[in-house]
């Protein structure tokens, strides 16, 4: 790919990775797969987590659940490799590629002739590969800058959208703690602090977090005012 059509591509990616939250980027990044990497008619997201399992995630066709189902029953394929072992697998002819016999059957039987699983994160709890479809032997040969601009711009995207959710959680957390501490201080005729004290013990005798505490109480009060509302 020559600086212009570099360029070009590069100013079409970061338009189409808006920021959101994960789910939501996750999408923006397959799409965006489709509509500025050369050759690309599919994508899709594996995403490995910690226990293990794969899950495929954004995939822009619905052949590719059963497409990335096959690889991850049969333990091969570019985007299995991508998500648990290597940064990036190429593929431009499944049907002659020795790497992966029992999986390019499969996948030429579905139209697949030639892959690319590029890593997209490494996370403490999760990694994730970028899985890209062609329907023509020979396509992803060379990727080349294109695609290293591609994975970095995702993983940026995706990095920003985890700091959105964890953000998001922690807003929840202390908005539902502070219902229960609210709940308490009503109940109890105890001040903030005594309330918040009240929880703290709970969540160490009890070994349960804090938050987790705090949303068995506020979801208790809720069912009460529902019963409450039913029976009148």
């Amino acid at each position: 790919m020559d600086d212009t059509k570099l360029l070009e591509a590069t100013r079409r990616l970061s338009k189409s990775l808006t920021a959101g939250d994960l789910d939501h980027t996750l999408g923006r990044i397959t799409a965006a797969a489709v509509e500025v990497l050369p050759e690309v008619e599919y994508a899709s997201i594996t995403v490995k987590h910690s226990d293990g399992r794969l899950e495929t995630a954004a995939p822009t066709a619905d052949l590719l659940w059963g497409v990335d189902a096959a690889q991850y029953e049969l333990q091969e394929g570019p985007c299995y490799e991508a998500a648990t072992d290597s940064v990036h697998v190429l593929s431009p002819d499944l049907a002659a590629d020795p790497r992966f016999p029992r999986y390019a059957a499969s996948a030429v039987a579905a139209g697949i002739v030639a892959q690319a699983g590029l890593r997209l994160f490494d996370a403490p709890q999760s990694q994730g590969a970028l899985n890209l479809y062609s329907t023509v032997v020979g396509s992803f040969e060379d990727l080349g800058a294109i695609g290293a601009l591609f994975t970095h711009q995702s993983a940026m995207a995706i990095g920003y959208a985890r700091e959105i959710e964890n953000l998001q959680d922690a807003l929840r957390t202390r908005r539902t703690i502070g219902q229960a501490i609210g709940i308490l201080m009503e109940r109890y005729s105890l001040t903030d602090q005594r309330a918040f004290a009240f929880l703290a013990r709970l969540s160490q005798n009890g070994n349960v977090k804090l938050n987790r505490i705090s949303e068995e109480l506020v979801a208790d009060v809720e069912r009460l005012g529902e019963e409450r509302l039913k029976a009148d």
